[in-house]
């Protein structure tokens, strides 16, 4: 028996020029590498899904300086290993090129369903000057995808909630999950998320 595929598409930094990306690492400092990384719900999702499934993780280029185009074409390379009615998952930059791409190509397999967490909403977020920036409509969704679901937690201090209501005013069939004090998803577990691709 096949697999059921989930692609899960990270999330990272996308600026208006370099000057600004420039200024985020002067600025940045980094993690003291005595301390322990906080677990993730991403690192396990594989084990969390089951056997069952087969998790695809992308490491999408220049995650901290990323460039809309140049995530087209890395994504486009793994189609090949893609069958029809594959899972997709983005996480809030990883989210928002999810949605650019699927309103603005059409994905050569059927997508069973599309699950945004935190995702920016274009023109009017923290990705308003970037590449990731939407240029149209989001109709081009609903027509591929079977299952929408947009997560967001109301304490988010990176994405403001407000680019989830956004996205559920334009996606009207979207199955919309809140939280309350769940931040910008870097949590330890998501069980909500495990109980939607796999019910």
């Amino acid at each position: 028996m096949k697999k059921q595929q989930v692609i899960l598409i990270h999330g990272g930094e996308s600026w208006e020029n370099n000057e600004a990306y420039l200024d985020f690492l002067k600025s940045t400092e980094p993690s003291d590498p005595n301390d322990e990384p906080p677990k993730k719900w991403s690192q396990s999702l594989e084990e969390d899904l089951g056997e069952n499934y087969q998790l695809i993780k992308p490491q999408m280029p220049c995650a901290w300086n990323a460039k809309y185009n140049e995530w087209k074409i890395w994504f486009e390379k793994y189609t090949q290993y893609i069958d029809d009615d594959v899972v997709l998952v983005g996480i809030s930059l990883g989210g928002v090129f999810l949605v650019k791409y699927l309103a603005e190509n059409t994905y050569l397999r059927k997508i069973k369903s599309l699950h945004l967490l935190a995702a920016p909403f274009g023109d009017r977020s923290c990705i308003k000057r970037s590449s990731f920036v939407l240029t149209g409509t989001l109709e081009n969704i609903e027509k591929q995808v079977s299952e929408i679901h947009l997560y967001h937690s109301k304490d988010d201090d990176v994405v403001d909630f407000g680019d989830f209501e956004a996205y559920a005013e334009e996606l009207l069939r979207a199955q919309k999950h809140i939280f309350e004090d769940s931040g910008h998803f870097q949590v330890e577990e998501l069980p909500e998320l495990i109980e939607q691709i796999t019910k």
